[in-house]
Formats: C-alpha cells, sequence, structure tokens
C-alpha cells in the first residue's frame, strides 16, 4: 500500500497540538512525593493560590497513622468523605494535590510510638525554658489580632448597628480597644506582644474596587460590588494579616478578639436579643466542600501536623474557664444537623470549625467570641463605655464590659502557662 504525505495544514495543526499537549502538561513528577504547586485548573479558594505541597516535605515520619486518623476522625473533618481525597495505607497516605494522580503527596508515618517534635516557627507551653513565678509569659511572642477593621469601614463589613438615641455599636473598634487594654497586661506577665492591626485601617494594600474581577469571576454569583466588598473585608485582609503573622511576627500563639452578635435585622432599627452567650473557636471541623478545595487540603495538612490541635484546646478550655468565672455565660449552641462544626473534648464552651484566620495563621490560634452585641445587658454594658471599678448596669453590679474582656484573656492565659511550663 503506498503512503500519501499529509497536506500541509494537517502536519500543521497536529505540530501544534502537539507542542500544546506538551505546554499545557500536568505539573508534578511519578514517584516521591510532589514538589511544586498545585494545577492551576485544581479548585482553590477565593484569592487562593496553588500551593506548594513540597512545603509539608519536613513533616515525613513525624506523625503516626494511629495519630493521624484520630485526629482526622475526630477533630478536622465532618464527615468519613475525606478518605476520597486521602488515600491511607499502612505506612503512609496519599493525599491528592492535583488532577494528575502521578503528582499525589506522598506522607510517611512514623512508626507508632516513634513520632517526633514537628518543625515549626511556634512553641509549645512545655518546649518553652523555665520562668520566674512573677514573669510566667516571659519570653512569649503573642500577636493580638483585633478582629473586623471599624471605623470608616464598619457600615461596609456589616458589623455595627445603632439603637436610635444610642451610641452606635462597631465591633472593629470594640475589639481594638480590648486588644489596647490586654497587651499591657500580657507584658506585664513577660509577653513579647504584637497587636496585628494599631489602627481602624485595613492591613491588606487592596480594595474592593481591585477586586471586582474577581468578584465577578466567584463561584458565589450575586451583585458584584458587595461581592467586591467582602472579598476586601473577608477575605484579602485576613491574608494580609495571615502574612504579616507568619512571616514578620512569627508568634507562638495568635489571640483572635471578637464579639459575637445574634441577628439584629435592620442595623439603623436593630432587635436586642434577651440574652448572651459565649464559646472558643479552634480550628477543624472542615466541611466536604472544603476539602475540595486544594489549598483547603494543604492548609488542613499544615494545621495537622504541626500539632496546633493540643495547644488550642488546653489553651481555650484555660480561657474559656477564666470567662465564665468573671461572667457567667452559657455556652453558645450550633445547630446539630449543621455539618460545618466539631465539638471539642466534650467541653460545651469549645467548637472546631474552619475559619479562614484559624486556617491560615501557623500557629495555634486562640479564637474568641464572648457576649453578644445586641443582647439587652451587653448592649448595656457597651453603652456605657469604659470606666474603672464597678457600675450598676441591668440591675448588677458590672465592671467596664472592655475590662472584664481583657483581664478574663489574661488570666487564662496565665492560668495555662503556669500550668504547663516549667518554674525556675
Amino acid at each position: 500500500m503506498t503512503h500519501r504525505s499529509l497536506p500541509l495544514w494537517i502536519a500543521l495543526l497536529l505540530a501544534v497540538s502537539v507542542a500544546l499537549a506538551w505546554f499545557l502538561r500536568p505539573a508534578g513528577r511519578s514517584g516521591g512525593p510532589a514538589a511544586g504547586p498545585v494545577a492551576a485548573s485544581e479548585p482553590l479558594s477565593d484569592l487562593g493560590t496553588p500551593p506548594d505541597w513540597s512545603r509539608l516535605n519536613r513533616f515525613q515520619s513525624t506523625i503516626t497513622r494511629s495519630d493521624f486518623l484520630r485526629q482526622m476522625d475526630e477533630v478536622f473533618t465532618t464527615s468519613p468523605a475525606w478518605r476520597d481525597w486521602f488515600h491511607v495505607g499502612d505506612e503512609e497516605v496519599m493525599i491528592r494535590s492535583s488532577s494528575d494522580p502521578a503528582a499525589d503527596f506522598r506522607l510517611r508515618f512514623a512508626p507508632e510510638g516513634l513520632a517526633s517534635r514537628p518543625p515549626r516557627y511556634w512553641r509549645a507551653a512545655g518546649e518553652l525554658p523555665p520562668a520566674t513565678p512573677e514573669r510566667p509569659l516571659e519570653g512569649l511572642k503573642i500577636a493580638i489580632d483585633p478582629g473586623h477593621i471599624g471605623g470608616r469601614w464598619a457600615t461596609m463589613e456589616e458589623r455595627w448597628f445603632q439603637i436610635p438615641g444610642h451610641l452606635p455599636v462597631t465591633e472593629g473598634d470594640m475589639t481594638l480597644q480590648v486588644a489596647k487594654r490586654l497587651k499591657p497586661m500580657l507584658e506585664e506577665l513577660g509577653a513579647i506582644v504584637t497587636l496585628v492591626r494599631d489602627d481602624t485601617e485595613p492591613v491588606t494594600a487592596l480594595r474592593p474596587e481591585a477586586l471586582r474581577e474577581a468578584a465577578g469571576s466567584s463561584r458565589k454569583g450575586g451583585d458584584i460590588v458587595k461581592l467586591a466588598e467582602r472579598l476586601f473585608y473577608r477575605t484579602a485582609e485576613i491574608r494580609a494579616r495571615a502574612a504579616r503573622v507568619n512571616e514578620s511576627i512569627q508568634p507562638d500563639l495568635v489571640l483572635c478578639l471578637h464579639f459575637n452578635a445574634d441577628a439584629w435585622g435592620d442595623p439603623a432599627s436593630p432587635t436586642l436579643a434577651p440574652a448572651n452567650h459565649f464559646h472558643m473557636i479552634l480550628n477543624g471541623g472542615y466541611t466536604d466542600d472544603e476539602i475540595a478545595l486544594a489549598d483547603q487540603r494543604h492548609d488542613l495538612l499544615s494545621k495537622l501536623l504541626q500539632g496546633v490541635h493540643e495547644e488550642e484546646k488546653q489553651l481555650s478550655a484555660q480561657v474559656a474557664a477564666a470567662f465564665v468565672e468573671r461572667s457567667p455565660m452559657p455556652p453558645y449552641r450550633y445547630n446539630p444537623l449543621a455539618r460545618n462544626h466539631r465539638s471539642v473534648a466534650g467541653n460545651p464552651y469549645l467548637t472546631a470549625r474552619n475559619l479562614l484566620a484559624n486556617r491560615l495563621y501557623q500557629c495555634p490560634v486562640i479564637y474568641f467570641e464572648p457576649y453578644v452585641m445586641n443582647s439587652a445587658e451587653d448592649h448595656a454594658r457597651i453603652q456605657a463605655g469604659d470606666y474603672e471599678g464597678l457600675r450598676e448596669i441591668a440591675g448588677k453590679p458590672r465592671p467596664s464590659i472592655f475590662r472584664e474582656y481583657a483581664e478574663a484573656a489574661a488570666r487564662g492565659v496565665e492560668r495555662h502557662y503556669r500550668e504547663q511550663r516549667k518554674q525556675r
């Protein structure tokens, strides 16, 4: 049979196709851990970037199989579906890192009983050098992250309301007020304290207008202007704070200060709730949808392998106890049917949830959600402002809510380090 030459245009088309196939081939290599970032087509979080899986190689052979499974099943996930992305063998776990199975990240387990201290920039309480009884936090590096922004951004953030005839309630301003009162308390106990923000201006250099293109391509859909604003204050701002924490401050723990609230309706004519409540949030409780995102799988592993959970659990329990001693508040009750959280150690005040801040900050994060800004009692206390001593509020003598917050936080942190740290 005689072969005829292909027409020139077909030959050119084939050559271009081969070149494109080579250029667009999935990143990665067969055999061994994936060393580079995932393919750009892999689904990511809002404003997320493809993770560099090679950064997790430092955790090879540091965690046992039994501890890995326990934390995945009991802390970091909300259903068994995580195994669709993590294939657990006897000696290693293969984690999907991209659309190319050959590039899956392989994490080797340590033999049972031979786990080792993971590499990390932060120190657990038991790893710090001994301290004196007068300065139990000596040398401890703490970052205080006053939640939200406040100031001229408060209305956009939707973290303000005002009852006619009363002062506005603005969470970002209030958390900053607490932070500035808490900082010297911790420093007096020996800590080295840095505020992640010290005014009511954003940490991020991005502004909503610059995020409209990203908002337009968002999977959420809706009003582009509103989506861009949310990307600004909920996402870009937290990512900028995370960069400051992880790359510059590198603390032993972060204190994320917030005030909670129930639904208030129209912020210019809000509804007051009948009672307050309180809880602390630890990293964990990743949903199936969150684990399906490459950057969140990577971040989950980073938090788990660093051993943050045990430190967060012990610290949060001490802080919660200190708060309830000062101001008895019932625990916040999550909807038991919601699959976005986990209870922690049977403590009704501790909940594991996957929030952007407690996921991105690469150290233990103590995430406060005390009070209810629009409860009748707490609103009255907020309106009373900052003051010394006690004042009668809602028929009871009460200290300033801002001082009470700072003092309870400082007391809880102090107790943890007194109990867990060696003394000299």
